[in-house]
């Protein structure tokens, strides 16, 4: 995974890209991303970029915007081409950007990369899905035994390993493995470090009208309240008899009951569909951990975070 500087200057114009500020992002690339096809992406006003943190409740966010989007829960296609994940290598860029410059809705595009390294445009919304890590790190340990990482490799160009990938440690051992590492953020953005920097970099900008911020934990103790908050961001009016049938929609129970319409694995990437939706309350982690444990994270949270964002990340875990 590489960081390196993108040396264009971004405005808007004929090419309808943006910037919001004087800096230029920086190119994030792994075996599977890359974040310089944001350049060539030609944004739209009114657009919506999801950016999160892998398994801190993108599908939910998209499921949510899509419903908000066509006010129906019977969406026209399934979830994955109704918001494409732009910088996603399994599928060619060609290919992704039809789809995307085709769509004539309102466009709502996936992405796991941080926000300083995509193009800002004050015309477009980013919403940024926040997670408490602990929860996020256990989803992610058990999303990866359910990868098909022959299939990526075939997806994406990679050659096939020389000697077989060691094996996992149990998640009681891999769990605080993830809280000790460190290194920088940007070569392994699933690390602690690495989510500690998608979030304080979206946090630094909370303030910022065209940038929303949604709790995984608020989004699961009161949907409707933050589908309503939501909609009023992104200036949709929604009629008052449609709401419960699209809050419904939106619940976790509900779309493990589509996981075949939901789950984004259009390229069979996945082993199982259905395990995709593990488990959609928090806590998890704190289970597996001892006191000692969760003290240590929350040392390291504390060297990797601002005080007040994780005050509000951590409020109803005691950290």
């Amino acid at each position: 995974m590489v960081e390196t500087p993108v040396p264009l200057c971004i405005s808007h114009g004929a090419e309808g890209y943006g910037l919001g500020g004087s800096a230029s992002p920086v190119r994030y690339r792994s075996p599977d991303e890359d974040s310089a096809r944001w350049l060539r992406l030609r944004f739209r006003p009114r657009d919506i970029v999801i950016s999160t943190r892998s398994k801190s409740g993108t599908t939910w966010m998209q499921l949510i915007c899509a419903l908000l989007v066509f006010q129906d829960p019977e969406l026209p296609e399934p979830l994955t081409e109704l918001s494409p994940w732009v910088d996603w290598l399994v599928l060619p860029e060609a290919e992704t950007f039809a789809r995307v410059d085709a769509q004539q809705h309102r466009r709502f595009l996936k992405t796991h990369t941080p926000l300083d390294e995509i193009p800002l445009d004050d015309r477009v919304t980013y919403i940024v899905v926040v997670r408490d890590p602990l929860d996020l790190a256990v989803s992610l340990y058990f999303h990866g035994d359910n990868l098909d990482r022959a299939r990526i490799r075939e997806r994406t160009g990679q050659p096939e390993p020389t000697t077989p990938a060691p094996p996992r440690p149990p998640i009681d051992e891999w769990l605080p493995a993830w809280i000790d590492w460190d290194g920088n953020p940007r070569d392994r953005l699933d690390s602690l470090p690495g989510v500690m920097h998608h979030l304080s970099d979206a946090w630094a900008r909370r303030h910022e009208p065209n940038i929303v911020l949604a709790h995984y934990d608020d989004l699961s103790e009161d949907l409707n309240a933050e589908m309503r908050r939501l909609a009023g961001r992104l200036g949709i009016v929604v009629p008052d008899a449609t709401w419960p049938t699209l809050v419904e929609a939106a619940g976790f129970e509900q779309m493990r009951d589509r996981a075949g319409v939901l789950v984004p694995d259009k390229d069979g990437v996945l082993k199982d569909r259905a395990h995709f939706f593990r488990r959609g309350s928090s806590g998890a982690a704190r289970e597996l951990l001892s006191d000692d444990g969760v003290a240590r994270y929350r040392d390291r949270a504390a060297q990797l975070a601002p005080p007040d964002l994780l005050t509000w990340l951590h409020r109803n875990a005691g950290n």
